[in-house]
């Protein structure tokens, strides 16, 4: 028995395998405390029985650093270096803006303190920390009444005794403790500094959680997702969390290329919409991994899924801004009030708008569970459509409009801006929104295929009942001379750490798998790239720099800057379930009145599991289900594949 649960701003998702049995479970959030949802939702959905395996995307970290709700950090530096987090790399995010804004450093400057001693940059300790200063640095913190402590020395990369120190002696005060080199054992000091500060600020919001559900789970394992789709177990998720910040959306990319291996699919965009949020990637034959992002400004450095998140989806509210223009988002209803149909919101939302134009059903929603009230949804969007000088419909049909040209840009940035052509990719549309507008989004940028997978709404929750259990790891090594035999030789505590940490998390050690790559540079270069360790090592890396930036330079040194190692073990795996071939033409559930264009008309509604294999249908139409319901715009056929998957196909 193992389950996957995704955690949203609007709706907790639940995907469980029991005894070969696929069972499907969804229930509202609950915002205030996130595990009451999961709980609830578990005993829901399988009973009292305990789970071999729980794996949780958590929304919890990045929730704490997005609202500014995270903990009293106490930051520990070397003197003369307490203002490294406010400096910074002094970067503009928007070279062009007129005013910009940076967000407040995480950490006050009275919380923080300067210690005496100094490492190099070889890691010679030329001034030790004594056991004076160790004693004032235990009375500071006492003194400071911080809920969390970083600590970030300089070149600690190299050697970290006196880190380690100063982590022994803030220790028995019993509060979470960020140690830079354990979290990222690379040079560049801010990034290290800034990322040991963000898992310090987020920490004690994650320790509670994971202690709420540690207490009231029945299950032999519970793993956490992290950033870069791989899953860790409760004890690293709670002394490393900043690894978890885009836990939930990782959790989609991974559900998607599981489907998309199946169907034979390896060039496709992600289009995760759901209650709160947008979040979209590229995937090229696999998924790109960063180590370098800036969730809500910070900078931190942990592989992340290459994921752009935008602040629109179904309970985004549409308002009239203050030039009179309609205004979608980024602020949502969440599931506590809830878009207005939900029974309880006073303002419209996306939600509203797509149930005023036809494409959602009041009394299909979560499969009957939950009936929307169209009549409070007309209501809430009544002083728009007056402010608008249109009608309800045509209201709609405004917020739906301004909500995809958010989400068309998310997308742009992850292909065009980047090199990639959308018309060569197909579109994966998923959570519980995107079916809803994926029509739209392919039109836009020209795909004309679309992959909409069963249980749309549910691909993040099956995504984290697949995850892979593993780890990546990186050390950085600055060898002006790289040879391939010195460089493995360094990796082997890597391995022998990965190894162990993983077999403590259930793994066996035959099925651990790793992949050992390397940071390479030209000498005298300030950036890296990142290729895999094998003999042909340079060869590679001059090839990845010209495809990179149109030019090499073979006949120079380059240098290797940092080993990284990615370490896993599979997860969870269940061959895709096949659904009976369609006999004969798909009829129809009923009717309901769609808003396209300046028109309304007259659409079928379909049950999609009353569809068949190899059932068609031309547009405008419906598909109803649990999880999610299907808009097939005029310009697309629907077919029904082997697995139960819809494509929609332009005509």
């Amino acid at each position: 028995m193992v389950v996957g649960i995704d955690t949203g701003g609007t709706f907790t998702d639940l995907v469980a395998i029991v005894e070969g049995e696929t069972r499907v479970h969804k229930l509202a959030s609950t915002p205030h405390d996130p595990a009451q949802a999961v709980i609830a939702g578990i005993a829901e959905l399988i009973g009292g029985e305990p789970a071999e395996i729980v794996t949780y995307s958590s929304t919890v970290a990045t929730n704490a650093l997005l609202e500014g709700k995270g903990a009293r950090v106490a930051l520990f530096t070397d003197a003369g270096f307490e203002d490294l987090i406010e400096i910074g790399r002094q970067n503009r995010a928007d070279l062009y803006a007129l005013a910009p804004g940076r967000p407040a450093p995480l950490v006050g400057r009275t919380m923080r303190f300067g210690v005496g001693g100094r490492t190099l940059y070889d890691g010679t300790v030329q001034k030790p920390l004594g056991r004076a200063e160790l004693i004032k640095i235990r009375k500071l913190a006492e003194k400071s009444r911080a809920e969390s402590f970083a600590v970030c020395m300089l070149h600690s990369y190299a050697n970290p005794a006196s880190e380690n120190l100063i982590a022994a002696a803030l220790a028995a005060i019993g509060k979470p403790l960020s140690v830079s080199h354990r979290i990222l054992a690379e040079y560049r000091e801010y990034e290290r500094l800034s990322t040991a500060v963000v898992n310090a600020y987020v920490a004690p919001r994650m320790v509670a959680h994971l202690e709420r559900l540690e207490t009231g789970l029945k299950t032999r394992r519970l793993r956490v997702m992290q950033s870069d789709g791989n899953a860790i177990g409760p004890g690293l998720a709670r002394a490393e969390p900043v690894r978890t910040i885009l836990s939930g959306p990782a959790a989609g990319v991974v559900g998607a290329a599981a489907l998309a291996r199946a169907i034979g699919l390896d060039k496709f965009i992600t289009f995760d919409m759901g209650g709160t949020s947008t979040d979209v990637s590229l995937v090229d034959g696999a998924a790109r991994v960063r180590t370098l992002s800036y969730p809500n400004g910070y900078a931190v450095r942990a592989p992340v899924i290459d994921i752009h998140t935008v602040g629109a989806g179904g309970g985004s509210i549409a308002s009239i801004d203050a030039g009179g223009s309609l205004r979608v988002g980024p602020e949502s209803a969440g599931a506590d009030p809830g878009p207005a149909c939900y029974g309880r919101g006073e303002r419209p939302a996306v939600t509203d708008a797509d149930l005023i134009a036809g494409r959602l059903l009041a009394g299909n929603f979560l499969g009957g569970r939950m009936r929307l009230d169209a009549a409070r949804s007309e209501r809430a969007l009544a002083p728009l459509a007056r402010a608008l000088k249109t009608d309800l419909p045509g209201a709609a049909r405004g917020i739906i409009r301004v909500v995809n040209a958010n989400m068309e840009r998310a997308i742009r940035v992850v292909s065009v801006e980047r090199g990639f052509d959308p018309r060569e990719f197909a579109l994966m549309a998923f959570g519980g929104a995107g079916p809803m507008h994926a029509c739209e989004m392919a039109r836009e940028l020209g795909i004309r295929h679309i992959v909409l997978p069963r249980n749309p709404g549910l691909l993040c929750a099956w995504g984290a009942l697949g995850a892979p259990l593993g780890r990546e790891y990186s050390l950085t090594v600055r060898d002006a001379d790289p040879e391939i035999g010195r460089l493995r030789k360094r990796a082997r505590p890597l391995l022998a750490r990965a190894r162990a940490e993983l077999t403590a998390e259930g793994a066996r050690p035959a099925s651990i798998h790793h992949d050992l790559r390397v940071d390479l540079r030209y000498r005298g270069q300030s950036y890296e790239i990142e290729v895999a360790l094998s003999p042909r090592f340079a060869s590679e890396f001059h090839a990845a720099h010209r495809r990179a930036f149109g030019h090499s330079a073979p006949s120079q040194p380059i240098e290797a800057v940092n080993l990284r190692l990615r370490a896993w073990a599979e997860g969870p795996r269940r061959a895709p379930e096949r659904v009976a071939r369609s006999a004969g033409r798909p009829s129809p559930d009923g009717r309901a009145r769609i808003a396209i264009g300046r028109a309304t008309v007259s659409a079928p509604v379909y049950q999609r599991d009353a569809l068949g294999a190899g059932a068609r249908i031309a547009g405008p139409a419906i598909v109803a289900e649990l999880s999610a319901t299907t808009y097939v715009a005029p310009e697309f056929i629907l077919r029904r594949d082997d697995f139960g998957n819809l494509h929609l196909e332009a005509r």
